[in-house]
């Protein structure tokens, strides 16, 4: 799997834990969250490939936490998972730069699709940005 490091942002600390060793039995490496505050600081300190997070959460919702870790990582690949979804959120969550959205409760074989192919995507957008980066020196130095 391209994907191995996931962390899951969720007030609900039962559902957080569960889904963490669902997908940890599956061989990603995870991490979790109960609010877009923490989830912001873990990802200040740590790589994520992805991450899976609420819409609906007290103080700072899910779009706002998307904004913001968007803001530090515009290559990082988040899935937004909530019960209480609407069209209008989900338009404007993509918009933001949401990868995908899925209603709760959703499968975890969904789930760990969306996750294996943010992981293919997050690598393309890495790899591109450093070849990038590479074709940019190469031409300021005239190499």
């Amino acid at each position: 799997m391209t994907c191995d490091r996931v962390l899951l942002v969720d007030d609900e600390e039962s559902f957080v834990a569960a889904l963490g060793k669902r997908l940890n039995a599956r061989g990603l490496r995870v991490e979790t969250s109960l609010s877009g505050e923490d989830a912001i600081a873990k990802a200040e300190h740590h790589a994520f490939d992805v991450i899976v997070l609420d819409l609906a959460m007290p103080g700072m919702d899910g779009i706002e936490t998307l904004k913001r870790l968007r803001e530090r990582d515009p290559d990082l690949q988040i899935i937004l998972l909530t019960g209480h979804g609407s069209i209008e959120k989900a338009v404007e969550a993509t918009k933001l730069g949401a990868m995908d959205f899925l209603q709760k409760p959703a499968s975890l074989s969904d789930l760990l699709d969306l996750i294996r192919e943010a992981g293919v995507r997050r690598a393309v957008l890495v790899e591109k940005r450093a070849s990038d980066q590479v074709a940019d020196l190469i031409r300021k130095k005239g190499w």
